[in-house]
């Protein structure tokens, strides 16, 4: 089993954030901290494999902690959880060693599927011994990777999930699927394709809309 350690300084969001660990295949949590110096001192206790760390933390922030992780010789691996969606703030944390970085709010497909990458990885990066050939060490960090991102299904393309990401951005309240289609100039089914799958990976919302006669249109938003 994963011993995770969630870091919260919301108590009943650290309380969700472990019910949805301990739902994930091979996870467990062993423990709730509140604040960046009640991090360390539970992760000193030497029984910490991954730590899902919010950034806004009292005491030590998060990047504080990850920081101090740093200085110790045999520091859990940490996923960010944060609300913070600037670049700047992700481009600090991966510098700091994160391994993963998962926008609040989210689905616990999108956790899920982080831990379940992450469980891949510790797998393949635990092995005893070196490694024959540089095919180890590819396979190890591409566990890493969103599946979603890194293997498209069949007959969706990058580029046009890139226009459909930009669509989403520009509309943070929802947008239609009739919509998207028109502003990326494909048909309304394949729009429809592009966003479920953004749902399916945990990027997406899918939200009904009442109020006119009929079946409830369906919005799609950023998570």
């Amino acid at each position: 089993m994963i011993r995770t350690l969630v870091a919260d300084d919301q108590v009943t969001v650290a309380q969700a954030h472990a019910d949805l660990v301990e739902r994930v295949p091979g996870f467990v949590c062993v423990g709730m901290v509140h604040d960046g110096r009640q991090v360390l001192a539970r992760v000193g206790r030497g029984d910490v494999d991954l730590l899902l760390l919010d950034l806004a933390m009292p005491e030590l922030t998060g990047l504080e902690v990850l920081r101090a992780l740093r200085s110790q010789p045999r520091s859990p691996d940490v996923v960010v959880i944060s609300a913070a969606r600037d670049l700047d703030s992700v481009r600090e944390c991966v510098r700091a060693g994160a391994v993963h970085y998962l926008i609040k709010p989210f689905t616990f497909a999108a956790l899920r599927q982080k831990l379940e990458h992450y469980a891949s990885y510790r797998e393949i990066a635990s092995r005893e011994g070196t490694v024959t050939d540089q095919a180890e060490i590819d396979a190890a960090l591409a566990a890493l990777r969103d599946a979603g991102d890194s293997v498209l299904p069949k007959g969706l393309s990058r580029e046009t999930l890139a226009a459909v990401r930009h669509v989403l951005r520009t509309t943070p309240q929802g947008v239609g699927a009739q919509a998207v289609a028109e502003e990326i100039g494909v048909s309304r089914v394949t729009a429809r394709r592009y966003l479920e799958h953004l749902v399916e990976i945990g990027s997406v919302e899918r939200l009904p809309v009442y109020g006119r006669t009929g079946r409830p249109e369906l919005v799609y938003r950023l998570s």
